[in-house]
């Protein structure tokens, strides 16, 4: 009688230091991106990775949290490459561009990304928040680079740190509601919403009204900021005079 043949098992492959803990944390960014970090253990990276238990623990000796804390930063540094765009052509359309590698990018990691930004882990500790908080100060300064402002004043600064709020908070209503509206539909409300308040920021404040005036001399006529102008006069018709 033939003996059964052994399970199939997967193929071991000797790697560099930094190849294989490249692989690790790739195989980690897959499972965060898509479950919550309680909900992932070291047995499931090593299964992702096709390798032990033990050889994970070898690369990252902290455990989980060590592991979730490098998946973390790696997946930052991912986001801030997202954030980088070239100075050219009108700032809206940079800032499209830059909201949709954003929401590609929170497409992709979906349930992790929700986690993340919730908070309320038994993962996150004050290394993670510092991790997150450095994105959005990197975000807020690229911003800021588009829009022309060198040195913002403060109500600029709480501008556009409010808007990469509103952002957040809205990308996670959107994977709320299953995806919907489709990402353009999202980009572009996002686009006008900085660009409404930017423009409430600037009736009050000076610095602010320069910056919105030297943004609207860098817009084409067909580009959001002009096309959002004329959809705000079409609804409220047109600024009412003093009264006689």
């Amino acid at each position: 009688m033939t003996s059964p043949a052994p399970a199939a098992t997967r193929a071991y492959r000797r790697l560099g230091v930094e190849e294989r803990r490249t692989q690790l944390l790739d195989a980690a960014l897959d499972l965060f991106a898509h479950r919550p970090p309680e909900d992932v253990s070291l047995d499931d990276v090593a299964e992702a990775a096709g390798v032990s238990r033990p050889l994970v623990y070898r690369y990252f000796p902290g455990g989980k949290q060590q592991l979730y804390e490098s998946a973390l930063r790696s997946a930052a540094d991912e986001l801030k490459e997202c954030l980088a765009e070239p100075q050219a052509g009108p700032p809206t359309g940079r800032l499209a561009r830059i909201v949709d590698r954003y929401l590609s990018f929170v497409d992709s990691h979906d349930a992790g990304f929700s986690a993340l930004l919730r908070g309320g882990s038994v993962a996150e500790t004050s290394r993670t928040t510092a991790i997150v908080d450095e994105v959005r100060r990197a975000a807020a300064e690229q911003i800021l680079r588009h829009l022309g402002a060198e040195q913002p004043g403060p109500r600029l600064r709480m501008a556009v740190r409010t808007w990469i709020a509103a952002v957040e908070a809205a990308s996670l209503i959107w994977l709320d509601e299953r995806k919907q509206p489709p990402a353009p539909e999202l980009r572009d409300w996002l686009v006008d919403h900085l660009a409404a308040l930017l423009a409430a920021t600037a009736a009050t404040d000076p610095e602010t009204a320069r910056t919105v005036r030297a943004l609207l001399d860098r817009e084409t006529p067909d580009g959001p900021a002009a096309t959002l102008a004329r959809r705000v006069e079409a609804v409220l018709g047109p600024a009412a005079g003093p009264t006689p």
